[in-house]
């Protein structure tokens, strides 16, 4: 059987490959094909029209002509014509439109300025005349840019060829001309980078025909200068000449084979050489690898296969106009879109987005981080609040001295400060109102049913008409969210609660002081205080039990105290300002702390309570103006007793707020519209125009659906083939690594100067003549990929040699005493060919 189903596998790769670039999904297969490289004007692109039989059907010019790389299918046919991808159902029949075609799509991305594209350009052509072959040109390499090219050119295409030749299931075509040094060869060079054991790497030689009188690059073709385990071809193009007479393809094969024939240099190893010896080395070699890397490409299918057969599913028996198909499909995607909405609200552990926050996690944000931030950036303005409490008190007292602190002042301001937290409870309303829509519209641009993703956007009508009815309900529970809220605020202001179990009172601070008093009164003792705007109360302990002692804090100030020379402790004292005893018979009381912060702690206290410290004595009374507040000390007390209240008071009001509002967002906005969904929405769209035009699918979703199905039965196709391939197949192995150590020790003569006096060495490494150690093939190869054997024609061992002994290759012009190309043969070693030897062009 051969390698027939490897041939049929060729054009299965072309159509994936197709499949892919036309659907443009993401599909990581790595196909097999061949990427020609080489420097400018290599004869890169005479080697592709002679694998293809037609005359200039590529573009030819000086500096870079080929600016984007030409993906060339060769489909052996028995029509003859050529195809584009980008250019679907048109065949071109005249090839120099073809070569037009290719210069007007490369100007379209690249421009007239000589830049290059990495986009590339599918070509297929049909004939006869070619062996299935897939062929990759890519621009050659240049060093200096050329006109109005970027200056960083030489990487650009670097780069490009790159991106193709790194990859293991790339063959590299390393196009060398015979007329330069092949140590300098830019193709071998890159090749060697990505490619560094040769199992890629196939050497071909042009311009063989343009070399100097004399000379030939015999020893590059018979694998002794810089040897590839896979070898090289040489072959010959047309020349220029040739090609502005417009030569015809078929004689300028016959030239070829004719040149290779009659030359005195090439003549043994004619038929491994030529063009159509190439094109059918490269079939083979391209089959070969194809049939490497099977079993990769087989699990890269299987993979991709596995993920559309869910999709494709819904796919097979599709009907667009199917009535029962619309309607189930309806249903199906309001269904999902709620649960999708209700998933992204509550949270999911499926599909889990983990770049950004989205749906109810900012809702969630908003409700315990943002919405309690507004709250605390409302600060009070603490003089100008002191100044409203100030004229509050007054204005209750009238042209009365009011002893005490009144409780009217202290509930206007507290009703003033609740009225301000309207505009933040609105703000957050207005966030998540926001927030929802976006979560809608999230939504609507991916709805999951069994497993794939259905863009609504591939019904642009139903997606509009979903994302209207469900904003317009939310927006409709705005307002009465709104109302709610407000409700809650004005509760909060019908009463104002001084009995709630969190709040403070008229006490400032409680804890632990020591009263020192001296040894003969009794000594220092400790005790539990309680501040509070009206008096400073001891107690024997913390359960408040036992009072000891209550001192009004009237006339009272603060006084600090040197600490005594064996005490550990921070003291102050507190003394009356009218020269009255404080406490018994004490004019003072010290009051003694652990710490210094304790100490400054309780004054700060006491500063709250109207207890100021004895150096402020100096009041300042405005008599004439208005804005000022008196600093009445009786006054200045009773405004702090109020601020502290109203601190506590606003403080219970704003966890109330902040309890309160998420339950109350949730209860009339967010839960009310997961209901509409589940319940409503469907009612809505049937009201909202025909059914036919909601369900009707947009073009991209038609094509998607398509090539979806294209895509899948080019996969089934692969997978089927490939599985017969595998069983039937048969190949030769890669060739062995071959032995170029000498090559350092004793360089050979270079390709372009064999006819200087120079000879092989005398012992000549078994990588170049003798036999290659390791198992033999399975298969004996046909001439056509024998071993490169320098000096005898292949054929039956037994027969007499086809071509005279090697004394008589010596040129009748040498004068005698010039040494000849070769050496004689020596006596021990017979001229046989060894057919088990591993092929070098395989």
């Amino acid at each position: 059987m051969g390698n027939r189903g490897m041939e049929d596998l060729i054009p299965l790769i072309n159509k994936l490959q197709d499949a892919f670039s036309s659907i443009g999904q993401t599909c990581n297969l790595d196909l097999p094909q061949i990427a020609v490289v080489g420097g400018q004007s290599a004869g890169k692109s005479s080697v592709l029209e002679n694998f293809v039989g037609r005359l200039d059907f590529l573009p030819r010019g000086s500096g870079i002509v080929t600016r984007r790389p030409l993906i060339l299918q060769l489909v052996n046919s028995k029509a003859e014509y050529a195809e584009f991808l980008h250019c679907k159902g048109r065949k071109f029949v005249d090839f120099d439109e073809v070569r037009q075609e290719i210069e007007a799509e490369t100007d379209r991305l690249t421009g007239s300025n000589k830049g290059i594209s990495p986009i590339p350009i599918n070509l297929r052509v049909y004939s006869p005349n070619v062996l299935n072959l897939t062929l990759i040109d890519l621009p050659g390499m240049t060093k200096v840019p050329v006109g109005d090219q970027p200056q960083d050119i030489e990487h650009q295409i670097r780069d490009m060829l790159l991106q193709f030749i790194t990859k293991e299931s790339c063959l590299i075509l390393a196009v060398t001309p015979a007329n330069t040094d092949l140590a300098n060869s830019d193709a071998l060079k890159i090749a060697k980078e990505v490619d560094p054991q040769g199992l890629r790497t196939i050497g071909v030689i042009t311009k063989l025909d343009l070399m100097d009188e004399g000379t030939d690059a015999r020893d590059i073709l018979e694998n002794k200068l810089l040897p590839l385990r896979r070898g090289y071809i040489g072959v010959v193009n047309r020349s220029q000449k040739d090609i502005d007479g417009k030569k015809d393809i078929r004689a300028a094969l016959a030239a070829e084979r004719k040149f290779f024939l009659s030359h005195p240099a090439y003549r043994h190893i004619a038929e491994r050489m030529g063009t159509p010896h190439l094109q059918k080395s490269l079939n083979q070699q391209l089959t070969n690898h194809i049939r490497d890397t099977l079993p990769g490409l087989r699990s890269k299918l299987q993979s991709q296969l596995l993920s559309l057969e869910k999709e494709v599913e819904e796919y097979k028996n599709f009907r667009p106009d199917d009535p029962a198909r619309k309607t189930k499909a309806l249903l199906q995607m309001v269904q999902q879109f709620g649960v999708d909405f209700e998933k992204c609200i509550e949270g999911s552990g499926d599909q889990v987005d983990t770049s950004n926050l989205s749906g109810g996690a900012k809702i969630n944000r908003i409700f315990h981080e943002r919405f309690p931030f507004e709250l605390v950036k409302m600060e009070f303005d603490e003089k100008e609040l002191r100044k409203e409490i100030s004229y509050a008190i007054k204005n209750i007292h009238g042209v009365r001295t009011g002893l005490f602190t009144p409780d009217l002042a202290f509930e206007a301001i507290v009703k003033k400060q609740i009225i301000k937290l309207k505009e933040p409870c609105l703000k957050c309303i207005d966030l998540v109102i926001q927030e929802l829509i976006n979560t809608v519209r999230q939504c609507t641009n991916k709805v999951s049913l069994h497993g794939f993703i259905v863009i609504l956007t591939s019904y642009p009508r139903l997606r509009e008409e979903t994302e209207r009815i469900v904003t317009t309900y939310i927006r409709e529970r705005d307002s009465k969210t709104k109302d709610q809220v407000l409700l809650l605020i004005d509760i909060e202001l019908s009463y104002i609660n001084t009995n709630h179990e969190d709040f403070i009172g008229f006490v400032i601070r409680r804890g632990w002081l020591t009263i020192n008093i001296s040894i003969m009164k009794g000594g220092s003792k400790e005790y539990w205080f309680v501040l509070t705007a009206e008096s400073l109360s001891w107690y024997k302990d913390e359960e408040e039990k036992e009072k000891k002692y209550m001192l009004p804090l009237d006339n009272l100030k603060l006084r600090d105290v040197e600490k005594g020379f064996m005490s550990s402790k921070h003291v102050f004292a507190i003394f009356n300002t009218e020269q009255r005893n404080v406490y018994k018979d004490l004019r003072q009381i010290e009051l003694a702390c652990d710490t210094q912060e304790d100490v400054d702690s309780w004054k700060a206290s006491f500063l709250r309570a109207g207890v100021y410290p004895e150096k402020d004595q100096v009041f300042h009374y405005a008599i004439n103006s208005s804005d000022t507040v008196s600093m009445d000390p009786q006054l200045e007390r009773q405004v702090e007793t109020i601020r502290n209240l109203v601190d506590s008071y606003i403080s219970i009001v704003n966890k109330s707020i902040r309890d309160l509002m998420p339950k109350t967002i949730m209860h009339l906005m967010i839960n009310s519209a997961k209901d509409f969904i589940h319940s409503e929405l469907l009612a809505y769209l049937y009201s909202a125009g025909d059914q036919g035009s909601l369900m009707e699918e947009s073009a991209e979703q038609a094509q998607r659906r398509d090539e979806m199905l294209r895509m899948y039965h080019a996969l089934k196709e692969a997978l089927v083939i490939i599985g017969d391939i595998s069983t039937t197949t048969i190949s030769t192995p890669v060739p062995p690594p071959v032995d170029d150590t000498w090559i350092a020790k004793e360089p050979s003569p270079p390709a372009s100067r064999p006819g200087t006096a120079s000879g092989a060495p005398p012992s000549r490494p078994p990588g170049v003549r003798g036999s290659t150690p390791g198992p033999p093939s399975a298969v004996n190869p046909s001439p056509a990929f024998g071993p490169p054997v320098p000096s005898r024609p292949p054929g039956d061992p037994n027969s007499v040699p086809l071509v005279p002994s090697r004394p008589a290759r010596v040129p009748p012009a040498l004068p005698p005493g010039v040494p000849s190309r070769r050496p004689p043969a020596a006596p021990n070693r017979p001229t046989i060919i060894r057919p088990s030897e591993p092929s070098l062009l395989d």
